[in-house]
């Protein structure tokens, strides 16, 4: 009789001390949990808050310092570190006013996100995009509305790789009010013709020479359609380049 009460009394005894060691893992698991949670958020997940730009501080820029922020942006692009952002936050913070350092005149092509190509996030830059980045009355008025008017500093006229626009005026392309389109980018094809080899859309060297010199064509043809922004050019105010994005590589080649 005694034996069977003193198992009985050890039988209870192993079922409480299990069971008090089944909650105790069950308290600890939820906070192991939740701390490698927090740990990983802080790490990895959260973003960096960046300011918008303030009047004060797009007025201390130079073209010079904005061409090599540009520079030193497109760098992370190509390295994959670009800068983390919460865009939510930077949306409020840009709603009483917008200060960007730059206005970029970019081809349509979608694998061009000028943005990310530099690094820069809300407020940053103004952006035109048109296939074959020429420019035309609507582009140039909004290029001074975003100096003369809102105080960017610099111009810069993206062409890039393997062009379907360059192609397309190459080759004489006809299509609707795609035609009229592409007679903007033919001056570059005629100040061409020098080039020592296959003149075709199917000689890339010929196609990345024509997107180069129409680059340099807007450049030019921005000075002289627009006085505002040849003014602001010579005295230093602004500056007005090129450039050329690599497919490939996501370099961008500043002319």
């Amino acid at each position: 009789m005694m034996n069977k009460i003193l198992c009985t009394i050890c039988l209870m005894m192993f079922f409480v001390v299990s069971c008090e060691k089944k909650q105790a893992k069950k308290t600890q698991e939820p906070e192991e949990l939740h701390e490698n949670v927090m740990i990983e958020t802080a790490s990895k997940l959260v973003p960096l808050k960046e300011k918008v730009l303030t009047a004060e501080q797009q007025k201390a820029l130079t073209p010079d310092l904005i061409i090599q922020s540009l520079k030193e942006g497109n760098k992370r692009y190509m390295n994959n570190d670009l800068t983390l952002r919460d865009h939510s936050a930077l949306v409020r913070d840009a709603v009483e006013g917008q200060y960007p350092k730059a206005v970029i005149l970019s081809c349509v092509d979608s694998r061009i996100p000028v943005e990310d190509v530099f690094d820069k996030g809300i407020g940053d830059l103004f952006v035109g995009r048109v296939a074959g980045n020429f420019v035309n009355e609507d582009l140039l008025g909004s290029m001074e509305f975003g100096c003369k008017v809102s105080g960017a500093k610099l111009i810069l006229v993206l062409g890039h790789e393997s062009c379907g626009a360059i192609k397309s005026a190459i080759d004489n392309v006809e299509l609707g009010n795609i035609t009229a389109m592409l007679a903007k980018i033919k001056p570059a094809i005629a100040k061409s013709q020098d080039f020592k080899g296959d003149r075709t859309s199917k000689n890339d060297e010929f196609v990345a020479h024509v997107a180069k010199t129409n680059v340099l064509e807007t450049i030019e043809n921005i000075k002289v359609k627009s006085p505002i922004l040849k003014e602001m050019a010579d005295k230093g105010e602004i500056k007005i380049i090129g450039a050329y994005y690599d497919l490939h590589s996501g370099e961008v080649v500043f002319l």
